[in-house]
């Protein structure tokens, strides 16, 4: 086929669906989550049966690929569209967070989820990442100066993170620095200067160390109102009634996070001495996922065959990586890890072609927030960064993480439907008005004939 022909194909696929690279990388991403998800399913199976996990899975995938099917034929330029991703969407993030804040259950010792109906539970921190890419996105539009980003503009933006990352720090730290380093990338996206970026990186390092600060003490504070509440009921206990310590406060449960944060900090800078040490309940995650990459080596023990996942707790979720590494060997984690990066490379490539400032800041958020969260899982389960709870895109089990991620995949190929149909004489999208203050021209726009080959 000549390569006018392939481009012109290329193009009217374009145009009718989205991006096919980003077909592409999604359609793998889901097939690989179906194998190793049920792949590292040991455990659950033996609860809840041979098709139970896989089912469950399935039917979350499907729902997100309904997402992505209904969202990208969505015409990002409608202002219903824009006012449900970015003001709808930020009210019921907030009031979300503040809900799991007080009221939420605890798991792992934070509170991270509410239930909706029986069996159905929300993460409000899965939403919040989707949530601020959107309204960074809008903030960013509405701020350009010059193809610069205006001072009251960064200001919004800063207030918008340390809001959310205030709300979500809670739930793991981890989140929080997702947050700060989705921000960045949008940053650069948006035109902002180096002098400006080191600003706001600076006012998020004073504001996360005045937290730190005050949670301490808080931290401290309620340990001892827990001590005392326990030394009071083994000292008068009702009558007839026993002591109950998990009862303590109100049945609260929580554990102090700054001191497990301490602790992981502490274990991640001696992990060069695993080797060395026991298996013990404390670093039983870190120990079996080790061992787990060990075990794999540069072509992997076979599909189905890993010897850790019945070992490794929450190998379906946090530490999938580590089974995926074991299964499919050095290969099989660099192919994953390309496929991230390749989003976000052909987000990058996308970004090129569009006129305006509000698409290129959607989809380069979106691509940001996927690739990051993705390489922030790799480098826990590999040892990079310390312990801590954060899943593979759209891999890992999790129903709330696998719909926000289907959303955001829908966004982009909305996004990249509209920018291929320019120019087109039967569909100029991207020539239609939208919502006044948010046609600001895109900074990093670079016209290029072959840029869609």
């Amino acid at each position: 086929m000549p390569p006018t022909e392939k481009t012109n194909k290329y193009t009217e696929i374009s145009r009718k669906y989205g991006d096919p690279w980003i077909w592409g990388i999604y359609i793998m991403l889901l097939i690989i989550s179906i194998i190793e998800s049920y792949s590292a399913s040991s455990r659950e199976i033996a609860t809840q049966g041979i098709y139970m996990p896989i089912i469950k899975q399935c039917i979350f995938l499907g729902l997100g690929a309904v997402c992505v099917v209904s969202l990208q034929r969505v015409d990002y330029n409608k202002p219903k569209f824009l006012y449900a991703m970015i003001p709808g969407l930020a009210i019921i993030t907030v009031f979300s967070l503040l809900y799991v804040m007080f009221f939420g259950e605890v798991i792992n010792g934070a509170r991270r989820s509410m239930t909706l109906v029986p069996g159905v539970t929300l993460q409000p921190a899965e939403l919040a990442k989707l949530s601020i890419v959107t309204m960074l996105s809008y903030i960013f539009a509405k701020s350009q100066k010059n193809q610069d980003i205006s001072r009251g503009g960064l200001i919004a933006a800063a207030c918008v993170v340390a809001l959310y990352g205030g709300l979500m720090i809670r739930s793991g730290l981890t989140n929080t620095l997702l947050l700060i380093a989705i921000s960045g990338s949008m940053l650069l996206i948006g035109g902002a200067s180096f002098k400006k970026i080191g600003i706001l990186m600076v006012f998020f390092g004073i504001m996360f160390g005045f937290f730190i600060i005050i949670k301490n003490s808080n931290d401290k504070t309620d340990e001892m109102f827990k001590a005392t509440q326990q030394e009071l009921q083994v000292e008068m206990p009702a009558a007839g009634a026993q002591a109950d310590p998990g009862q303590a406060h109100d049945g609260y449960t929580e554990v102090a996070r700054t001191g497990t944060w301490k602790n992981r900090l502490m274990e991640w800078w001696h992990s060069d001495s695993l080797v060395y040490r026991p298996i013990t309940a404390k670093n039983q995650q870190e120990m079996f996922s080790r061992m787990a990459q060990a075990h794999g080596g540069p072509i992997g023990k076979g599909i189905g065959q890993s010897r850790e996942c019945s070992r490794l707790p929450l190998a379906f979720s946090d530490y999938i990586y580590s089974i995926i590494v074991e299964e499919t060997g050095l290969i099989g984690g660099i192919f994953v890890l390309l496929l991230y990066l390749s989003l976000l490379g052909r987000a990058a490539m996308i970004v090129r072609r569009s006129k305006r400032v509000l698409p290129s800041l959607l989809v380069i958020g979106m691509a940001s927030f996927i690739t990051f969260q993705a390489l922030f899982h790799m480098a826990i389960n590999v040892g990079v960064f310390p312990v801590s709870g954060q899943p593979l895109p759209l891999i890992s089990k999790g129903g709330t993480s696998i719909i926000v991620i289907s959303v955001a995949f829908g966004v982009m190929l909305s996004v990249s439907r509209t920018i291929a149909n320019y120019g087109n004489k039967k569909n100029k999208v991207e020539d239609t008005p939208i919502i006044e203050g948010l046609d600001a021209v895109n900074p990093t726009e670079i016209p290029a004939k072959n840029v869609w080959r």
